[in-house]
């Protein structure tokens, strides 16, 4: 009996879930495994084909992403980076698509047209595959930054080029009308993104707190694209621009509950967008393969590793001579100091491609010439990136030496220290016992940060707490076994436990990681 794409999807879920713990526990970066998982479901007998909507997977699986990206990033961070944001969102796209054209004017010859969509598809690596990887080897937080601002703005020079070699395509020309849209597309889409986040930011409030806020929160990533698409602007910066305008005017006094619900919720599908396109893809590959005669497979996979190694290769040319620029302009004294040639190998080789890829190669046109050698390409190229880059990503790191785990700690304890004091000074107009009680707890959190010791007070009343905590889930366990209490207060008291477990548990146990 065919399996059906609701059971591959379980499938390939089940699988994830099986790898992320594998991954974890040997250190090995998890979008590798899960491309290769996503290719294995794919293949088993009587995996279904998906008929796929073009328009729709764009919006589907880019606008989340890019939301729950651009709200973490600040908007000081992208001012203070503007010059290497610029030159390798725009630069660096322009460079990759550029060696892509190269490539197939050498190998293959595919029309014009085609070639420059391949490369804006292969063009925008993917910060998530880095960050899955660096999150435990933190190095500096310049190389940080800069990989995760430009997966933001690199996405909408790639679709910008995207739409472009489409809109070519069907028309047959580059004329005035698609210049005038291209060009009014990003500074369009700008300010559409920062009117449309500042309206969304006003009515925020009436749904704090609820589940239908957390329903908006969607609502709104998709509806951003979505007007964008049809007013004919850029539906990513739109997007991006939307996203920080709001997380910029977003108050202190933001429903932490609120906070708390959306992070898991949005971290929850972003996971689950990127199992579904390496789902899609690998029963769009699976397909592709098997209409195509060894002939044209063998012409395939040449084609797709002289790509691979272009994308690759461009990429490290591409950070080096960004840091011969940035060497320059600090001599003449107009920047802050370049990268290492350390920093700049490991920028240059953080280049995994990812869902951005795979969501726009699965949004040709199903007319689009070629279409199943740029679809076949495009997948080689986000397997490959992901299994040599993505796999060599912390061997690299520890080689060059370039992680910052005793600096990231002390970063963190500064920060921490100075939270407390910022308490502090707010308690000392403060009198009453209640005040002393509250001013002692910070001061023995301040004092045991940068010292932890298992005997500090700080320490020792955690695992007071937390044995008493135990005791009363014990205790609610057993007034629910006795029917002495009912099932809504039941669950109400036992989030309320939640709370104050989370409260006083150790740093490490109030995280939720990808693996």
């Amino acid at each position: 009996m065919p399996i059906t794409f609701f059971e591959s999807l379980v499938a390939l879920l089940a699988v994830a879930i099986l790898l992320l713990q594998v991954t974890r526990r040997m250190h090995l970066p998890y979008p590798g495994i899960l491309a290769a998982a996503g290719v294995a479901v794919a293949m088993l007998p009587g995996a279904p084909y998906i008929p796929i909507d073009p328009p729709t997977m764009l919006a589907l699986f880019i606008a989340p992403v890019l939301v729950d990206s651009a709200y973490d990033f600040p908007v000081g961070a992208a001012r203070r980076m503007m010059l290497p944001l610029i030159f390798f969102a725009v630069v660096a796209v322009l460079a990759t698509a550029g060696i892509v054209v190269a490539i197939n004017w050498l190998t293959i010859g595919l029309p014009l047209v085609v070639a420059i969509t391949l490369g804006a598809i292969v063009a925008p690596p993917d910060a998530a595959a880095a960050t899955a990887v660096l999150s435990g080897l933190p190095v500096a937080r310049r190389v940080d930054a800069l990989l995760k601002g430009e997966s933001l703005f690199n996405d909408a020079t790639a679709l910008l080029l995207f739409t472009a070699a489409l809109t070519v395509q069907a028309r047959g020309e580059l004329d005035g009308e698609t210049l005038l849209h291209l060009s009014i597309a990003a500074p369009g889409g700008i300010l559409f993104g920062i009117a449309f986040g500042f309206l969304v930011s006003r009515l925020w409030p009436l749904t704090g707190n609820t589940i239908g806020g957390t329903l908006v929160q969607f609502v709104y990533a998709f509806a951003t694209w979505l007007i964008a698409e049809r007013l004919h602007l850029s539906a990513v910066l739109a997007t991006v621009a939307s996203a920080m305008t709001i997380a910029t005017l977003t108050k202190v006094d933001y429903p932490p509950r609120m906070r708390v619900h959306s992070f898991a919720v949005w971290t929850t599908v972003v996971f689950l967008l990127n199992v579904l396109a390496f789902l899609l893809m690998g029963l769009q590959a699976r397909r592709i393969v098997g209409a195509m005669s060894t002939t044209e497979l063998d012409r395939a996979l040449w084609f797709a590793a002289a790509i691979v190694g272009g994308v690759i290769a461009i990429r490290l040319a591409i950070a080096f001579l960004y840091r011969c620029i940035s060497l320059h302009l600090h001599r003449a004294g107009r920047s802050s100091a370049a990268a290492t040639k350390s920093e700049t190998f490991l920028i240059g080789w953080t280049g995994m491609r990812g869902l951005v890829t795979l969501a726009t190669a699965l949004a040709l046109p199903a007319n689009f010439p070629d279409r199943d050698l740029v679809v076949l390409t495009a997948f080689a190229v986000v397997l490959a990136t992901l299994v040599i880059q993505g796999g060599t990503l912390a061997p690299i790191i520890r080689l060059l030496n370039l992680g910052r785990q005793d600096e990231a700690r002390a970063e963190r304890d500064a920060a921490q220290t100075s939270l407390a004091d910022a308490a502090l000074e707010w308690l000392e107009n403060e009198q009453g016992p209640e005040a002393e009680v509250i001013r002692r707890f910070y001061l023995e959190y301040r004092d045991g940060i940068s010292a932890p010791d298992d005997a500090s007070p700080v320490n020792r009343r955690r695992k007071l707490s937390l044995a008493a905590l135990l005791l009363q889930r014990q205790r609610l366990d057993e007034l629910r076994d006795a029917d002495q209490i009912g099932p809504d207060h039941y669950l109400e008291l036992q989030e309320d436990l939640d709370w104050k477990q989370l409260a006083v548990a150790p740093e490490e146990e109030r995280r939720i990681t990808e693996s």
